[in-house]
């Protein structure tokens, strides 16, 4: 857990002011460690799990859930999020509470910023901390992409200000034929100075092995426009790098349809001739690569790059990973492996002893149909109800 210090410090007090006891009963329960409850009881105490058992389990007293066979799962994660769009203090007093009621309502207890404004996701995070605003817990991101930066002393100063604005991870931007390795091992180094881990958008397999020869920590992306090898994959594993799928933007089978029931692609260009769009889509490298990370035992966890609704873009990404991911992959993937990107793993991802109340029931089963995730009717943060549909079943 050497990754991430302050916001593991921030996370580990963050709690709601009203951390519930409660008991969920009568519940399938997918814990996210490959165990499957058929019939199962979650005791919560103090925001956190206190125990996990098969059938019924003694906790007089307490608030009862009854879950009606529903699936009990660990709350979402995206870990790779553009939540603030525009203008910051524009944005906190016209969509603010819309904006973060719609992560809630879609299964959402924690996001990753994708490199959103600083220091507006800072403000974000702090609000949510405060209890000033409901919403997912903020894991903040701040850019520093090397192709903005003519020399390296100005890269470095330009972490240095991230840092001290507070982010928590640095996000860069290394493609192809930008030849700024170096200066994306200047910022790599930098950000060690101040205990900040880098992320790297590197779409395409030759910025990825640059990424790897800077140093990075972090993936945010699966590589497409080009197919990934056996042994390119490994050398993301052997530098115990984690990587994020974001495949739902480049797969041109599931575009969006427009008002006229008319295919597109997530960016709207359309089908088919956005396949030859290199800038932007791919003709299903995407997928294939993140299977190919996955065989060959990169922790491959969830993010969608997205912007909008939360459930829609939950919805794509979902279409993209059941080509390639089988249910109980995407349970792991979206679970333990996403808390392992974001540095989490002690305390979200899984459904444990001792770690944060955090969690959805879902209706269905989501093993047998991925897409009953998206059939969120109670959601709990640090254990408070803050997603509650039951009346409306």
């Amino acid at each position: 857990m050497k990754r991430f210090l302050p916001v593991l410090i921030l996370c580990c007090n963050w709690m709601p002011a009203a951390a519930q006891d409660l008991v969920i009963t009568n519940a399938r329960i997918l814990d996210g460690t490959g165990t499957d409850i058929d019939r199962g009881t979650m005791v919560v105490r103090g925001g956190r799990i206190v125990s996990v058992t098969a059938g019924p389990a003694t906790a007089e007293g307490l608030p009862v859930i009854d879950a009606n066979g529903m699936t009990l799962m660990p709350g979402f994660i995206d870990a790779h999020r553009h939540i603030i769009n525009g203008d910051s203090d524009q944005w906190f007093r016209e969509q603010s509470v819309e904006r973060m009621q719609e992560f809630l309502e879609a299964g959402y207890t924690t996001l990753m910023s994708g490199g959103g404004p600083v220091p507006g996701i800072v403000q974000l995070q702090q609000k949510i901390v405060d209890g000033e605003l409901a919403g997912p817990r903020i894991i903040t991101s701040g850019r520093v992409d090397p192709g903005n930066f003519k020399t390296e002393e100005l890269a470095r100063a330009e972490v240095g200000k991230m840092a001290a604005a507070g982010v928590e991870i640095i996000k860069a931007r290394i493609d192809e034929s930008d030849g700024n390795r170096e200066l994306l091992a200047a910022i790599v180094d930098e950000a060690k100075k101040y205990n900040l881990e880098v992320m790297v958008h590197a779409v395409t397999v030759p910025a990825m092995r640059s990424a790897i020869t800077a140093g990075a920590g972090k993936l945010v992306h699966t590589t497409n426009n080009s197919w990934l090898t056996n042994e390119e994959a490994q050398l993301v594993r052997d530098a115990g790098i984690e990587n994020l799928t974001t495949a739902g933007f480049a797969v041109p089978t599931f575009g969006v349809f427009n008002d006229d029931n008319i295919p597109t692609f997530r960016d709207g260009s359309p089908w088919p001739e956005g396949i030859l769009d290199t800038g932007s889509n791919a003709a299903g490298e995407k997928v294939v690569n993140a299977r190919t990370l996955w065989d060959n035992g990169v922790t491959l966890g969830f993010g969608t790059d997205t912007g909008y609704l939360p459930l829609d873009g939950l919805a794509h990404e979902l279409r993209a990973l059941n080509l390639m991911f089988s249910p109980l992959d995407i349970v792991k993937l979206m679970g333990p492996n996403t808390a392992a990107f974001i540095d989490m793993s002690d305390e979200i991802g899984t459904l444990e002893a001792g770690k944060i109340a955090d969690m959805v029931l879902v209706d269905g089963d989501p093993l047998k149909l991925i897409f009953n995730l998206l059939n969120v009717v109670v959601v709990i943060q640090g254990g408070t109800v803050v997603v509650d549909h039951r009346a409306q079943q």
